[in-house]
């Protein structure tokens, strides 16, 4: 029988990482699950759904945030029921989106903003007659 395997958690470096992990506690209903009690700090917050996040010092920063549509790991999609009510809460919240609405690939919609690092997030909703409405 092949293996089995789950995702466990989706690791982010960031130049200050306990401010990135304070963003995403704030903004996003985060929860610290583990410290590690050092300076600078590397975290896990579960965020709902459950995801978790590692959030570890960076050796250095790329002097360009590459577009989405270049080749590697690009954005952290979060489906949520309503783009509406999500997209007015995250701006009542501090978060600028970067593009407008667009139509979402699976069908649904997605609207695109990033955290504090640079990081590509998007939110999507889906409606029941979408092809990945049943994921």
């Amino acid at each position: 029988m092949p293996f089995r395997y789950r995702v466990e958690h989706l690791g982010f470096a960031a130049s200050d990482p306990a401010a990135l992990a304070d963003w995403y506690v704030r903004v996003l209903d985060g929860r610290q699950v583990w410290n590690n009690g050092l300076t600078p700090p590397a975290l896990f917050i579960e965020l709902p759904g459950p995801l978790i996040l590692e959030i570890y010092a960076s050796a250095g920063r790329s002097p360009e945030i590459l577009p989405n549509h270049m080749a590697g790991f690009r954005h952290l999609a979060l489906r949520v029921d309503d783009l509406d009510v999500a997209r007015a809460e995250l701006t009542a919240r501090g978060v600028s989106f970067v593009e407008p609405i667009k139509p979402a690939g699976g069908g649904g919609r997605v609207q695109f903003f990033r955290d504090p690092e640079g990081n590509l997030i998007h939110l999507v909703d889906r409606p029941g007659d979408a092809p990945l409405a049943t994921l």
